[in-house]
């Protein structure tokens, strides 16, 4: 929740963009009783600040006419570089800061001269950043959970939030983790290092307490529960959220997936060099066979998946391992020539 000062800035700012705002649409944009509404409202009029009250149905706070609020230190360039920002996070299911991104780029709006300012306040009508599409060869483990309502966006979004802040201010954190992999739910409680946005999801990044020092990731949808814990005694200051990127986080899941379930597919050398431009695929392990033949090596225990990719390499790949699945493909492969005869 804001603090008082940060708040009365905020509500002085959606005051300044001209319409009215009522005293319930305050008290749920801060999470705060309509008697607090007031009491701000009490204090801007305090400072100077001319606040009208309109009554009835559509009535609510509004500034007078000629008010005017000093414009941030930012040159032209800074606050339309921050607001184009600031339009591809509202494009973020799940936002960290949902209220303060809205003041803040009140804020950057109050820097820019007023030809632009009635254009950058309807960004989000000017640029488009599309969503990510299905991904067909990685579908979602569902295991029986509902798509994500706006109230479970929300939560995701807070998860993200408590999530930095602990980084922000150094402390443990103390986590449910639910895995449509597992039964059941894992609690555990974990140093938090950094987070990063990957194919509409956030992930968070952390080492367990009293374990291994190995990384662990959680993805912010699968948090059950997060709350922050006692201070950090000795950060890893050495940690750098760079060298997860390009999906190299996926490279060690890969690694343990192919001992656990290992799925091994014989390839020519034009559909290995496919499969290596594949954000998924081109973590798996590929090595060079005689009569320049490659073995494709990768953890999968779904065997629809696996079948499904086979059908898209077509002619060339070969199933070597696991055994138990290849007269399954051969059966298909024989009722698709039977259709040719």
């Amino acid at each position: 929740m804001m603090n008082r000062f940060d708040r009365i800035v905020a509500t002085l700012l959606l005051l300044r963009s001209g319409r009215s705002v009522s005293a319930t649409d305050l008290a749920a944009r801060f999470e705060i009783s309509p008697r607090t509404v007031y009491r701000d409202i009490d204090t801007l009029s305090s400072l100077g600040v001319p606040v009208s009250v309109e009554e009835g149905r559509d009535g609510g706070f509004r500034l007078l006419d000629g008010f005017f609020l000093p414009p941030l230190m930012f040159s032209r360039e800074e606050a339309i570089s921050l607001l184009l920002g600031l339009a591809l996070l509202h494009n973020l299911r799940a936002k960290p800061f949902p209220t303060e991104l809205e003041t803040a780029q009140q804020k950057l709006l109050a820097a820019v001269p007023e030809p632009l300012q009635d254009i950058l306040a309807r960004a989000d009508r000017i640029m488009g950043f599309e969503s990510l599409p299905d991904d067909v060869f990685h579908p979602e483990p569902t295991s029986g959970q509902p798509a994500l309502t706006p109230a479970a966006t929300a939560l995701i979004g807070k998860i993200g939030r408590l999530f930095l802040e602990a980084i922000l201010e150094q402390r443990l954190v103390r986590l449910q983790y639910r895995s449509p992999y597992r039964a059941g739910h894992e609690t555990c409680t974990a140093e938090p290092l950094g987070m990063f946005w990957d194919r509409d999801r956030w992930y968070l990044v952390g080492k367990l307490i009293d374990e291994e020092p190995a990384l662990r990731l959680w993805r912010a949808d699968r948090v059950a529960a997060l709350k922050p814990d006692r201070p950090i005694e000795a950060s890893s200051a050495d940690f750098d959220i760079q060298t997860l990127l390009g999906r190299r986080w996926l490279k060690s899941a890969m690694e343990r997936w192919m001992e656990e379930t290992p799925v091994k597919i014989r390839l020519s050398p034009a559909q290995a060099e496919r499969l290596r431009q594949d954000w998924y695929y081109r973590h798996a392990r590929f090595e060079l066979l005689a009569g320049d033949q490659i073995l494709m090596t990768y953890g999968e225990d779904n065997r629809d998946l696996v079948l499904d990719l086979l059908r898209w390499l077509g002619p060339g790949a070969e199933l070597i391992e696991p055994k138990a699945w290849r007269p399954i493909i051969r059966a298909e492969l024989e009722q698709m020539l039977a259709s040719y005869r």
